[in-house]
């Protein structure tokens, strides 16, 4: 029997192929992709457009309650004091819920428990999340004023709560800053940390 012998290069080739497109299945976005537009419901019924902030930096928190690294960073207040430290400066904090049963009224109830001034999206369905790969709670994404993402990942370098202050870096906090001043995004990407997120199966 004849043995068919394939060319290194066509197995190469097969195998990228492959990983492109369980790359492609996966989902998500990265640094430089135009962010996907999406239309969510906040914790009080009115309809959030990632388009009607066109012009604007958007900074993008997913977000579970439940999940005990969230509310470290919420007993920290690491959250509401950056939002709060942007406010005014063309910059919009969204925080989006993808976790699979939850409603409106649960994020509106953990939203004042928590003084989150800001919209919380409703995501149950995990659309939005699965488009960006959105793999934990909080995961980190900044989309520029270009409707570009600017920034793909953690909060900060901390994902135990462990460093001492003056070793902590704020990623969000960093890339919001260099965005501010004109200048490109010095970290762009980081290693997400935190809960799984709880996607409907």
């Amino acid at each position: 029997m004849r043995k068919i012998l394939f060319p290194m290069t066509a197995v190469l080739a097969l195998a990228m192929t492959v990983a492109l497109a369980e790359d492609k299945k996966s989902g998500g976005v990265k640094p430089g992709d135009t962010a996907p537009s999406f239309s969510l419901q906040d914790q009080d019924g009115k309809t959030v457009n990632l388009a009607d902030y066109k012009g604007k930096v958007v900074v993008l928190e997913w977000w579970n309650n439940e999940c005990p690294v969230v509310q470290r960073h919420y007993k920290a207040n690491t959250m509401n004091t950056l939002a709060d430290k942007y406010k005014g400066q063309d910059v919009v904090w969204l925080a989006i819920n993808s976790t699979s049963g939850k409603s409106a009224s649960d994020n509106k109830s953990a939203g004042s428990e928590w003084s989150m001034n800001r919209p919380i999206l409703s995501d149950a369905d995990g659309t939005v999340g699965k488009e960006y790969g959105a793999k934990s709670t909080p995961h980190m994404f900044i989309v520029d004023k270009d409707g570009k993402i600017a920034y793909v990942g953690g909060i900060d370098n901390d994902p135990d709560g462990s460093k001492p202050a003056d070793q902590r870096v704020n990623y969000v906090e960093k890339a919001l800053d260099e965005l501010a001043a004109g200048k490109p995004v010095s970290t762009p990407q980081t290693k997400q940390y935190g809960c799984g997120v709880k996607y409907a199966k």
